[in-house]
């Protein structure tokens, strides 16, 4: 499959609410449990845009597969039911990468991740899971350069809730496993996360 490449000189809209929700219910039908919701979608674009090799220097074939959880062993368009499908993923995936771009590196008081929220009451109770995961996803593509960064003394603890709520769970310390299993310590951990964002926005500047 051909793929095209991201061009961030190239003007375009930023995704409506409708768009974005119509993204993650065309993702939702293609049928693989590998395939990201719109939430693992942005943790994943994000973090392209904030990665030591940033997309510019990704051909597409290294990072558009994964969104949908990869192509079929045959030839076509595969997970895709025709090429018109595949085109409308692939244009609306650019669009809210090129969008991240802009915000994160030019308006970054303007950004906001895409996380679940749950009301309980009067309270809200924020969940990155899904979007901690798509992020990690993205930090394999450069394991060596991300790592770095992990194991930096200022950026390090600040990327540690996102690599508490989308790590593997076997991975867990005993004590992070029970901390994890309280949802007041969860909600804690996501909204923890805009802050390592926002330094490795202000890094890459």
């Amino acid at each position: 499959m051909q793929y095209p490449d991201y061009k961030p000189a190239l003007a375009s809209p930023p995704l409506s609410d409708d768009e974005l929700q119509s993204l993650d219910e065309q993702l939702g039908a293609l049928g693989r449990d590998t395939a990201m919701n719109i939430e693992a979608l942005d943790g994943y674009l994000t973090a392209l845009l904030l990665a030591p090799e940033p997309p510019a220097g990704l051909r597409g074939a290294q990072w558009l597969p994964q969104v949908w959880g990869g192509d079929g062993p045959g030839p076509g368009d595969a997970p895709f039911a025709s090429g018109k499908q595949k085109k409308r993923v692939l244009m609306l995936v650019l669009r809210h990468l090129r969008d991240l771009d802009q915000t994160l590196h030019q308006q970054p008081q303007r950004w906001e991740p895409v996380f679940s929220v749950a009301e309980d009451g009067d309270h809200e109770w924020v969940d990155a899971e899904d979007w901690c995961a798509g992020f990690l996803q993205a930090t394999q593509l450069d394991a060596e350069g991300w790592g770095r960064l992990f194991d930096d003394p200022g950026l390090g603890p600040l990327l540690t809730p996102i690599g508490l709520l989308g790590g593997d769970e076997a991975g867990l310390s005993p004590a992070d496993a029970v901390r994890l299993a309280d949802p007041a310590h969860r909600d804690a951990l996501a909204r923890a996360v805009p802050d390592a964002v926002l330094a490795l926005a202000r890094r890459a500047r």
